[in-house]
């Protein structure tokens, strides 16, 4: 069944609908109607509502290889995140509206497109999972899932803000041989994905390793395997 939701912005209206997926998307829709916070990490937002709200957009697109998904490198100059694979996103502003309403779906876009450049209108956004946090940075993050249905050129749009913009195909994510283990300084154990010369670790790792679980795109792979945070290809 579809969902729809529609609100204003300065480009139009924002819509979250599952018409016209491709097929390959029906394990990921039906993932996001069906988990739960603590299905993807033991971080929730503090009950007294403490945080900063934020939003990421977790982008699948359809390369020469097949489904990927949209990441970008953060800045080495930055005070938070420096250097670290992500997803595009941010806080929300106070002109994306309401936090516990649309406020997550604009800000995904209107984030998305001040980091990477892409066209906000060909993005079919289709799902939201529930909010998570970061204790680091004490963000509460909504992250919300679209469809590159029309795909535009991407890149760096503030080199003092991002690195570089790059596409991943969910078969290297999958690859057992791309997948490893980290271990933060404080003793945390996480998933990691060695792709595309970069190391994708943390929350934005989390994300993609129990997005794959749910939608039944895991493969066995080695969890002994540990990398260090400073690997480099």
């Amino acid at each position: 069944m579809a969902m729809t939701h529609a609100s204003e912005t300065q480009g139009g209206p924002v819509v979250l609908s599952t018409e016209g997926l491709p097929d390959w998307l029906d394990p990921v829709v039906r993932a996001a109607e069906t988990v739960e916070a603590l299905h993807l990490s033991r971080f929730l937002p503090p009950k007294d509502g403490a945080g900063r709200q934020s939003a990421v957009l977790i982008l699948f697109g359809e390369g020469e290889r097949g489904p990927e998904l949209l990441l970008m490198e953060r800045a080495s100059s930055l005070r938070s995140h420096a250097g670290q694979p992500s997803f595009p996103g941010g806080a929300l502003d106070p002109e994306d509206g309401d936090p516990q309403g649309d406020g997550p779906l604009r800000a995904a876009l209107r984030e998305a497109e001040e980091e990477t450049g892409l066209d906000p209108s060909g993005v079919q956004l289709f799902g939201v999972l529930p909010k998570l946090y970061i204790p680091v940075s004490g963000f509460v993050v909504t992250p919300v899932l679209g469809w590159w249905r029309e795909p535009t050129p991407v890149g760096v749009v503030d080199p003092n803000e991002t690195a570089r913009v790059f596409t991943v195909p969910v078969a290297d994510l999958t690859d057992p041989a791309n997948r490893a283990t980290t271990v933060h300084p404080s003793g945390h154990r996480g998933p990691a994905f060695l792709v595309e010369s970069a190391l994708v670790w943390g929350f934005t790792a989390g994300i993609i390793d129990r997005l794959l679980h749910y939608a039944g795109w895991e493969r066995p792979w080695d969890r002994d395997k540990q990398v260090p945070l400073d690997w480099r290809s």
